[in-house]
């Protein structure tokens, strides 16, 4: 008989920090950037100033930022196409994000790739993958890539639970435990595999435990809470650089809008997601925060206004930005030697 390495850790409350007033003010800071980026990116795509598809990030807003402060700056990041969220945590200006949007030619990808597939080399920052999973083996290319160099990095990979039903998930975890790869597998799972629950469309509903079948350590944990994020996270990355192999995390969460703005979302009721909303991250934060007598709400109203200044900023800048040139089609193509 075989024992399961999966093990979920329950936490009614974070564990205890040490963390400056000076962090937390900038993980509530952020946090308020990706919610304002994320409001004004639907307005934008209500005007038909944004083309294609736009998958909003608002209510797992503590995932990103509480992942990427447990990082290294050269840790490499791979995400699904609901990526706004990721970027903006990663430290990308808000402005060449929004032109993305934009399709315009300051936009973080020229105005290639739109809403699906932000990228940034200068912040390790791969993507934005609009193929269900397909990102899942590219991580563990770079995390191979990592080992065989002997660098001191990680490869972070980012995915919904319902890529968990992919072939490629499965192949890519067998790769990366029998290899011992320098990766950790991050699922943001809110609750929908675009209109399907998940207890409808995976046969083991507790995704963390998926991990077992490849003897990969892994947990679930409340992904709302934004300090058991960083903690754990921070623990699972420092195992797999230190050489323990690959680590899955489960973050619980919701989103509070459609899989996509084309969603009518006939498979939830308003009431479930207003039953929802005292669980809003950042809601929980500012509390925390005013509880431990860091913030007051003044300090958060003036950095709300200080955020609607930035991304107000950052809509301006794509909206006098011009449209890339015919001839980009071109360019890009190929990597140059």
């Amino acid at each position: 008989m075989t024992t399961a390495v999966a093990k979920k850790v329950s936490v009614a409350t974070s564990p205890s920090l040490e963390i400056s007033r000076e962090t937390a003010l900038h993980w509530l800071e952020q946090m308020m950037l990706i919610r304002r980026f994320e409001e004004a990116a639907e307005y934008a795509y209500t005007q038909k100033k944004v083309g294609g598809f736009l998958h909003l990030y608002i209510g797992e807003e503590s995932i990103a930022v509480g992942a990427v402060a447990a990082m290294h700056p050269d840790d490499d990041i791979f995400t699904h196409y609901r990526d706004h969220g990721w970027v903006l945590a990663r430290g990308v200006d808000p402005k060449p994000a929004m032109a993305e949007l934009y399709g315009k030619a300051t936009g973080l990808v020229k105005g290639k790739g739109g809403s699906m597939h932000f990228a940034s080399v200068k912040h390790h920052m791969w993507g934005g993958y609009a193929i269900v999973g397909g990102h899942i083996p590219l991580a563990a290319g770079m995390a191979f890539s990592h080992q065989y160099l002997k660098r001191d990095r990680i490869a972070f990979c980012v995915m919904g639970e319902g890529a968990t039903n992919i072939g490629m998930f499965h192949e890519a975890l067998n790769m990366a435990a029998l290899w011992k790869l320098p990766v950790v597998f991050l699922i943001e799972n809110n609750m929908f595999g675009m209109g399907t629950a998940v207890d409808r469309a995976s046969a083991v509903a507790n995704i963390y435990e998926k991990a077992s079948a490849y003897r990969m350590p892994a947990t679930r944990i409340d992904g709302n809470d934004i300090e058991l994020v960083y903690t754990t996270i921070q623990e699972y990355v420092n195992r797999a650089r230190s050489g323990e192999g690959p680590q899955m995390v489960e973050a619980m969460t919701y989103r509070f809008k459609g899989h996509s703005m084309g969603d009518p979302q006939r498979y939830r009721t308003k009431e479930e997601v207003e039953n929802r909303r005292p669980d809003d991250p950042l809601n929980r934060w500012e509390k925390k925060l005013i509880e431990r007598g860091w913030a007051d709400d003044a300090l958060i109203k003036e950095t709300f206004t200080r955020v609607d200044k930035q991304v107000a900023e950052a809509v301006q800048f794509a909206e006098d930005s011009p449209f890339p040139d015919p001839s980009e089609l071109y360019t890009d193509i190929l990597v140059e030697e």
